[in-house]
């Protein structure tokens, strides 16, 4: 279980996180709800196929017209399994939350969005003409981590550990948690239902397109505080 540990009084109300979970949380539910033949054909129809926005035999910058694209933005809400889900959704919890603050809600709704549209471009570009679909937020979620780290580089976050019968209440710097969400991606890779599925460009492009983002953003970050 993680619990941060806030030292500033909130005074916005914050809807954007929970709004994405909830959006998150009943796609994969009306598509768990699915049979199996027509989950698939969900699947490869509004996640991010590759082969069916960009033709690797064709130049680039005229495919980027193609209505396909909005494919780019749907994947971000599907997801194959609830592990998929729930690791995404821990993390976007975790860090999403505190970095929603900083940016305001709409900013934060926009890194999201566009964090893993880009994310979701930069892998379809590196698999060009590849037919398995790219789905998930993970995208969007390493956007976010990116952003987080580069307007908290020195935080630390309160982990509460199970020890026996007790619970053990530690400060940890985010790096190691966000080390813990590479290693979550890792295992769904090896250990999830589409082995070997994660492309992992979509999560370096959305960290960077987050950290970008976020420096960008500081000035705005600071009339905000000051307001």
């Amino acid at each position: 279980m993680f619990v941060h540990v806030e030292t500033r009084r909130r005074k916005h109300v914050q809807w954007a996180s929970t709004l994405l979970v909830v959006v998150c949380v009943i796609s994969f539910v009306w598509l768990a709800l699915m049979p199996a033949p027509q989950r698939v054909s969900m699947w490869l129809e509004w996640g991010t196929v590759p082969a069916n926005i960009f033709d690797a035999k064709m130049p680039i910058l005229p495919q980027l017209h193609d209505p396909a694209l909005l494919r780019l933005a749907t994947a971000l809400f599907i997801h194959l399994a609830w592990l998929h889900l729930l690791g995404n959704l821990l993390f976007l919890v975790i860090f999403g939350i505190p970095a929603e603050r900083a940016l305001g809600s709409l900013r934060f709704l926009l890194l999201f969005m566009l964090g893993g549209i880009f994310a979701n471009l930069v892998g379809a570009l590196s698999l060009a003409g590849v037919r398995s679909p790219i789905i998930g937020c993970s995208g969007a979620v390493s956007a976010v981590l990116g952003a987080y780290i580069a307007l908290f580089p020195r935080a630390r976050l309160g982990l509460v550990l199970p020890l026996g019968l007790y619970l053990e209440f530690v400060r940890v710097p985010a790096f190691l948690l966000i080390g813990i969400w590479v290693l979550l991606q890792l295992l769904f890779t090896y250990a999830g239902p589409s082995y070997g599925a994660v492309v992992w460009w979509t999560h370096i492009a959305g960290f960077l397109f987050g950290v970008v983002f976020a420096l960008l953003s500081r000035d705005s970050i600071a009339r905000r505080l000051r307001g």
